[in-house]
Formats: structure tokens, sequence, C-alpha cells
């Protein structure tokens, strides 16, 4: 008899093909991709091709519950796509938790993909480790036109009156805290990973002021922040600082922004809390495709029009580039030295 698996939060009743006495195949490393451009190889790469061509992730892994096929190679190398934003994020992770396919007890999990990156804080095609997760949706909000006068934003927190409130007491998946050793010892492997760069790259980080926006590509320790809306500009930008300070008690520091880690993150913390995974062994990467504001004498919405049109992603493949190399430095290291790393985090191991 098949197995018959209940998915109470998407809804959905499927049937997965392992016989009830097959034993899960147990995984050492997820890592999580959010978007495909077409196929899973051979064309125009998204956040997963390079993952399948080069980890030889060639057995396909029906996931009708989820938003793409599972892909998975002979060295316990799951890789799942989940779909862009947090909705499809939340969904795709939780049906992957629970499938009894699987054992992920003792996985690694690895998102991997691209973002928009902080000029104030990073340059194109860099990637960096975050070890705070800041959601960008959970909020209250006025119409910019109504702000009250002396008012900074007119996005409140979830259960605030004002902007910023102090103190801060709701935390009802505004803010993840991933393992800080963790996030050291990964940054820590792969700190002189060559990153790529061209001439491109390099004539679009000179038309901003800033010297860490000037500066190559390179891999450094910044915290993202999650939202489903694809914002952009100057005062968006100063938004974010501020709301990730805000969340974090001034402990992280906003360097790129995403549409989906928040989702990822919040089913993720309920499968460890069902014993499904183990949340202390969650890395968050994401390099940068573009700025987040536009260079000078560009307005934002000029900016956003161009990045519509696909001119502003000047880092595009490269930042594709640099997920897989600084990425897979991660991933190969806890294949190749398993037996140490199943039983013993990876942090402890420095």
């Amino acid at each position: 008899m098949p197995r018959i698996f209940i998915a109470a939060a998407l809804g959905v009743l499927f049937t997965l093909a392992a016989p009830a006495a097959d034993k899960p195949i147990p995984i050492k490393v997820v890592v999580i991709t959010m978007f495909e451009r077409g196929a899973d190889t051979g064309d125009e790469p998204g956040e997963l091709q390079y993952w399948v061509e080069r980890n030889h992730l060639d057995r396909l892994i029906p996931f009708p519950q989820g938003f793409h096929g599972l892909r998975m190679n002979g060295d316990g190398v799951l890789a799942v796509l989940t779909g862009v934003g947090t909705a499809k994020a939340a969904a795709a992770i939780m049906a992957l938790g629970l499938d009894p396919r699987f054992d992920l007890t003792h996985a690694y999990w690895l998102v991997a993909g691209i973002a928009g990156i902080n000029p104030l804080r990073g340059s194109l095609g860099s990637a960096a480790w975050a070890e705070w997760v800041v959601d960008g949706d959970l909020a209250r909000e006025i119409d910019a036109r109504e702000i009250p006068s002396g008012w900074k934003t007119g996005y409140l927190p979830l259960r605030g009156a004002v902007p910023y409130e102090q103190p801060r007491t709701s935390n009802e998946g505004e803010v993840y805290h991933l393992n800080p050793t963790l996030v050291a010892w990964a940054l820590d492997l792969t700190r002189n990973v060559a990153l790529p760069d061209s001439e491109a790259m390099q004539a679009a980080r000179n038309q901003y002021d800033s010297p860490n926006a000037r500066r190559p590509p390179s891999v450094m320790k910044g915290d993202t922040m999650s939202s489903g809306t694809f914002w952009h500009g100057e005062l968006l930008n100063q938004w974010a600082i501020d709301w990730v300070r805000y969340h974090t008690d001034g402990k992280g520091d906003f360097v790129t922004t995403t549409m989906e880690d928040t989702g990822t993150l919040q089913s993720l913390t309920l499968l460890a809390k069902a014993g499904r995974v183990d949340l202390n062994r969650v890395l968050v990467l994401r390099t940068a495709s573009n700025f987040d504001l536009p260079p000078r004498g560009v307005t934002a919405a000029e900016n956003l029009a161009r990045l519509k049109l696909g001119k502003g992603y000047t880092a595009y493949l490269p930042a594709l580039e640099a997920a897989w190399r600084v990425g897979n430095t991660v991933v190969d290291e806890l294949v190749r030295n398993w037996p140490k790393y199943r039983e013993s985090q990876a942090h402890a191991m420095r």
C-alpha cells in the first residue's frame, strides 16, 4: 500500500510513491533556491541550474505538493526550488519537512539565492551570510500622504501605534536569529573564495559614491530583510536599515533585500518544534545582482523601470556564480567530512 500523507497547512491530500516498509532517505544538505528561468539544465540559468549541473543532481523526485520537483545526487545533497515570495517558500519548505520519504534530522539547510544589496554596505556580486533575517511585511501602514508631522515613516510595528515603538514586545515572525557560530564558521570557510567581476559591474558600481558600493565583490557577513514587495529607492533603503535595527535591537545590519527567507525560516522553526529538523543547522546566503537604490542622477522610478526591462541586473550571472561558488564550498566541506558533521554541528568543529 502506498503511504498517504496529509498536509493540513496546504489543504491537500497526496500519495507518495515510497512503500511503507522503506526507510526514509537520509539527507546531508538541503540547498534552497527560489526561482529558475526555464529548464533545470542547458539554458539561461536561474538559482537552481548551476547546482543541478555541477553537483550532478541527476535524480528527479516528484514533489507535487511543492512548486517544483526535487533534485538529488548520490552524496545526500537535495535541492528544492520554492517559487518566488514568502508564501510559496513557507509552503514548499513545510511540505518538504513533513515528507516521510526523507530523514532531515541531521540535514544542514542552505538558502542560496540572489538579492538586491544596500550600496552603503556592499557591492555588486558580493556574497553575504546573514545572521539576522527580518520580515518586511508584518506591520501596520499609513499612506505616505497621511503620515503625521514628525513621523519618519508610515510603517509601524504590527502591534505598535507609532513608528519604532518601544519597548519592542512582539515577535510573531518579524525576526529570526540564525546560529551565530555556524554563520561565523561559514564565513571563515568561504571568505577567500574568488568571486567573478566584470567591466560592466565596475562601471555600474562607480556610479555610486559609497566606498562599499565601489569595491570589488567580496564574501561578507550581512543581514537580510525579506518582503513580498519588490521595493526600491533611497527612502525605502533607509527604512530597511531602520527596520532591521529595530527588530534586532540594534544588533542587525541591513545588507540584502530578499522575498522568501522569512517564509523559509517560519516553516523551519515549526518543523524544528516538531523534531523534524535542527534549526541550528540553517544558513542563509544571498548574493548581489543589483543595488536597491538608483545611482546618482537617476530617480527611483526611472531605475525601477530599467530593472523591469532587465537592464539594471548587471551582476545577474556573476551573482548566480557567486551563490554557487560560496555555497558549494560549504556543501563540499559538509559532504566530504560528513561522519564528523552528522553528529557534531559544523560550528563546533572550528
